[in-house]
């Protein structure tokens, strides 16, 4: 059973955020030279692309708590689907 509802969006936000922590670790530890515009582009991508998957789970739970139950349930509580 789920402790919470699996939210794609932070998923994805997260794992750019942690790419453009590596990229930064990466150029401190003098393994690369980044210059320091770089990570920009990575990071509003990587927010952009997190925006669109969040968009994308939520139409997918709502249209899934309609054909289930006939009526819908609030977004974000996890009761969308009894299962």
């Amino acid at each position: 059973m789920l402790r919470h509802e699996f939210q794609p969006g932070r998923l994805v936000a997260g794992c750019f955020l942690a790419l453009a922590g590596v990229v930064y670790a990466g150029d401190a530890g003098g393994a690369w030279e980044t210059p320091w515009f770089a990570v920009i582009p990575l990071v509003v991508g990587g927010l952009c692309l997190a925006g669109v998957v969040g968009l994308i789970g939520r139409g997918i739970r709502r249209r899934r708590a309609v054909s289930a139950g006939g009526k819908t349930a609030p977004v974000g509580t996890g009761a969308e689907t009894p299962r």
